[in-house]
């Protein structure tokens, strides 16, 4: 028996040994991280000279190339990638030839595993457009009026001959590139096509910090990205092709309430459109945001009733200071006295019944809130802006958008345009549509990138006949 037990451990270790094999790490893996949206996460993991592994990441949903891994260490049959600019990591153990499964961390843990490919796998996105195309496309670089900061832009100008009608495309929230690119989805690229196709200027720029445009987007508030989108205003006043008396504002999500901002402040907009843009205060629209998010995963409406009832509590509660520390203790006693009497039901569900659980959530509310951006951007009320335009107004939603609701948001621009003097004013619901314009099937968050579909033929044609009769 002993001689036996002592040959199968010789046939063993040895295959043990050449899968342990640091060798076996070197290569392109490739994963699906579900953070809400499903986002493509690839690593390229190399042997240097000296023995040592470096390692580089792409985000190819975000057009995220190149991103440093300061640290890539092995051992045994396990993974681990530190990235301490992003303050995110890999962890993962290798459990075949090319296939690991791990944890990406980035403030939460996220369940990660990656196949090692030859090839980057791309996702069909038919409707971006490639050249050549029938329009002149430049790409520019200039200055706000104190050459403070530098945008980064792309411009796409009719043939013939000019002047032509003119528009800004304004991103939504988040650091966005010029084309608004989203699970390798491109809106600003396919919307500028369609517009430039039809006899229209468009410049579509990287948001300050992004791509070719400096600036600090971190510390930056949705005040600070008016006053990039009229800087924008101001270089098309420059281009002798644009008419300088019919350019206009296109706005998507936070874009859509930037674009208010700016024409109020401005005497030279003509016409703004307003996609998914916010018509009511944003703790408001967050709220049923948040609730419909939680619909659209399944939960019971008893504990969405009750995550929405929570978040108002929290925010109120964290806006009542600037100190972190104040508000790490306020919304933890909101959180616990939220927490009596609730059923277990409703706590295993919204995954808040464990004490660290409901730790982990008031903290990350706290981090996020406390933030430049988020602290103005939840202050905010669209309608002081809404209701003293004096330009033309398209404000378009789809029936199917969970992040910004269209029967919620629509019918406060409406209010909001009753008492101001804009013209022309159209405000529609696009059947079938989710927040990015797409024609959707479940309609949720994770659905945009498993969608072929940019941007809704429909939608595009909606906006470009409006203008046609209203701006050309």
């Amino acid at each position: 028996m002993k001689n036996k037990y002592l040959s199968i451990l010789l046939l063993v270790l040895p295959f043990q040994f050449v899968w342990a094999q640091p060798g076996r790490f070197i290569g392109t893996w490739e994963g699906k991280l579900n953070v809400g949206i499903e986002l493509r996460i690839v690593f390229h993991i190399k042997q240097q000279t000296d023995g040592s592994f470096k390692s580089t990441a792409d985000s190819p949903d975000q057009s995220a190339y190149g991103l440093k891994c300061d640290t890539t260490i092995l051992s045994g049959n396990e993974l681990t990638i530190q990235m301490l600019d992003l303050g995110a990591s890999y962890t993962g153990k290798m459990i075949d030839d090319s296939t690991m499964e791990g944890f990406f961390t980035q403030r939460a843990e996220f369940p990660l595993a990656l196949k090692k490919v030859e090839q980057v796998s791309e996702r069909k996105r038919p409707q971006i457009p490639k050249p050549p195309f029938s329009y002149k496309s430049e790409d520019v670089v200039y200055n706000n009026t104190d050459n403070s900061l530098r945008y980064g832009a792309t411009i796409t100008i009719p043939e013939g001959k000019g002047p032509f009608p003119a528009a800004v495309l304004i991103t939504g929230s988040g650091a966005q590139d010029r084309d608004e690119t989203l699970v390798g989805h491109k809106p600003f690229a396919v919307l500028a096509d369609h517009l430039s196709r039809a006899g229209y200027i468009i410049i579509r720029v990287d948001d300050r910090g992004i791509g070719k445009s400096t600036g600090d987007f971190n510390q930056s508030t949705t005040e600070d990205f008016a006053k990039d989108v009229s800087s924008s205003v101001d270089y098309l006043l420059n281009r002798p092709e644009v008419d300088k008396k019919k350019i206009g504002l296109i706005g998507h999500s936070e874009g859509g309430m930037i674009a208010p901002m700016v024409a109020t402040a401005r005497k030279d907009i003509d016409f703004v459109v307003l996609l998914a843009g916010p018509g009511v205060r944003i703790t408001e629209l967050m709220a049923e945001q948040n609730a419909a998010i939680l619909r659209s995963t399944g939960m019971s409406d008893e504990s969405v009733k009750e995550a929405k009832k929570l978040f108002r509590l929290m925010v109120s509660a964290i806006q009542t200071t600037s100190d972190s520390a104040t508000a790490l203790q306020l919304s933890s006693e909101v959180m616990e006295n939220w927490k009596n009497n609730k059923p277990d039901s409703i706590l295993h569900e919204l995954q808040l019944s464990a004490p660290e659980k409901r730790k982990e959530y008031v903290t990350g509310m706290v981090k996020q809130l406390q933030g430049p951006w988020f602290r103005y951007f939840l202050n905010f009320n669209p309608r002081p802006y809404l209701e003293q335009l004096r330009c033309k107004v398209l404000a378009l939603n789809g029936n199917k958008d969970i992040q910004v609701i269209s029967s919620q948001n629509l019918s406060g621009i409406e209010a909001a345009l009753k008492q101001s003097n804009a013209k022309a004013v159209t405000i529609k619901e696009l059947p079938g549509l989710n927040h990015l314009f797409q024609s959707c099937n479940k309609c949720t968050i994770d659905e945009y990138g498993l969608l072929e579909e940019t941007f809704a033929p429909s939608a595009l044609q909606e906006i470009s006949n409006w203008m046609n009769k209203y701006v050309k």
